[in-house]
């Protein structure tokens, strides 16, 4: 499939308004000869754009949903595209152009005549690979742009150019009027590019994103730059463990950006302190279930210094698997980072990458029921005392199984009944 080919799209141009136009970055990339699998296309119409998108969407059985009522914004989901309707801004395309943020985005495509309008010379900027903005006012009307400008700018390994950056400077502040939603997900994007330290440096800067993450500073960005370094290396030495650094706990969704190495480098921009930490992660709306990954990278950071030092015996590397659990990854990549060496690592990586490993993935022996039904046990403070002492005696590899533990507590400990 082609933004430019529209005998391609999932339907037909003659179901759309005459004055219909393909725009922002499907029209950019196929300029730039950006390929990808899934086309996301943004349609703008001169009228009744979420009423057509709503006949296409039943006529094709697709999925659909609006947006933006207030700017009559709709969008159809197809199973290998994804297309945006919205009402045309102003009387001529040319209007709704003006109306965008970057030059690049500003460029239109009439599927009809197959022509480009390009008011704003955007396919000049492409060719020069400079993010220009249309105008300050653009910016300050929706300041999720200056976030936006940093991450298309590493997207597309373009420059800022310099009225541009010096105009996110003065309007760093209206940042915070943004939804954190929002703000979130254009550093989540960030992050998952390949080159976001670059920008990244930008955005500190500017002082971005300092009224969200207060900790981030010229030290994080070292770290970021140390952990893509890091993975470009084990690209070309270690492909299977950098092909599992870019997965997740669960398949992601389209859109939505959530990899070890996405947490690894957020990981960096955080309070070292958990607590601290994890009020910044809440103030930017992480998931529970993503801050809770995200937090167990905070509290590997002794067991990472550890790391740096030498290797870890059988016991040590237990109770640190049992701490990250599925962030074990990104915890090795954040060591690796660190500058803790292969061999130190790769028979923990090892360990883990194999679901059998009673070290990486061990499972617990016994619990506080069992000891009070099978053992005669009482309830109290004993209970949690031989617990203890089981899942250390179970680290240091003196017990194996169940049946192993109930006979190691009956032979080294007296039950109170």
């Amino acid at each position: 499939m082609s933004p430019f080919v529209p005998e391609t799209w999932p339907f037909s141009i003659d179901e759309l308004p005459d004055e219909t136009y393909l725009v922002g970055g499907s029209v950019r990339d196929q300029l730039l000869q950006r390929r990808s699998n899934y086309l996301d296309l943004d349609l703008v119409l001169p009228y009744q754009s979420i009423e057509t998108a709503l006949a296409l969407a039943k006529r094709y059985k697709a999925g659909f949903v609006v947006l933006d009522e207030a700017r009559q914004i709709a969008r159809v989901v197809f199973d290998q595209v994804t297309i945006d309707f919205a009402q045309q801004q102003g009387d001529h395309i040319e209007d709704d152009l003006r109306r965008r943020d970057f030059t690049v985005n500003a460029i239109a495509f009439d599927p009809h005549s197959q022509e480009l309008i390009d008011p704003l010379d955007g396919q000049i900027d492409l060719d020069n690979k400079i993010l220009r903005m249309v105008s300050y006012q653009n910016l300050a009307d929706d300041p999720l742009r200056l976030m936006r400008a940093y991450r298309q700018a590493a997207q597309l390994d373009f420059t800022l150019e310099n009225e541009t950056q010096t105009a996110i400077g003065q309007l760093s502040p209206k940042l915070q009027q943004i939804s954190m939603e929002r703000v979130r997900s254009e550093l989540d994007a960030l992050l998952s590019l390949s080159a976001s330290s670059a920008q990244l440096n930008a955005i500190w800067e500017n002082r971005l994103l300092a009224f969200c993450l207060p900790h981030f500073d010229r030290s994080s960005i070292q770290r970021v730059m140390a952990i893509e370094t890091t993975i470009a290396q084990l690209q070309a030495t270690y492909p299977a463990f950098a092909q599992r650094l870019s997965g997740w706990v669960k398949p992601v969704p389209v859109g939505c950006y959530r990899s070890w190495i996405k947490v690894a480098k957020l990981s960096c921009l955080l309070s070292p302190d958990v607590a601290c930490a994890a009020q910044e992660l809440a103030q930017l709306k992480y998931s529970r279930s993503e801050a809770k990954s995200i937090l167990k990278l905070v509290q590997a950071g002794p067991a990472i210094t550890q790391l740096c030092s030498g290797p870890m015996d059988r016991a040590q590397q237990f109770f640190l698997f049992k701490l990250v659990g599925d962030a074990f990854l990104a915890v090795a990549l954040l060591a690796l980072a660190r500058g803790v060496k292969m061999p130190v690592l790769k028979p923990m990586i090892d360990r883990f990458l194999d679901p059998e490993d009673t070290v990486a993935h061990a499972q617990s022996l016994l619990n506080g029921n069992l000891l009070m039904q099978q053992l005669g046990a009482s309830p109290g403070p004993q209970i949690g005392k031989i617990l203890a002492a089981v899942e250390q005696a179970q680290a240091e590899g003196q017990i194996k199984t169940q049946t192993e533990a109930i006979a190691w507590v009956k032979k080294h400990y007296i039950l109170d009944a």
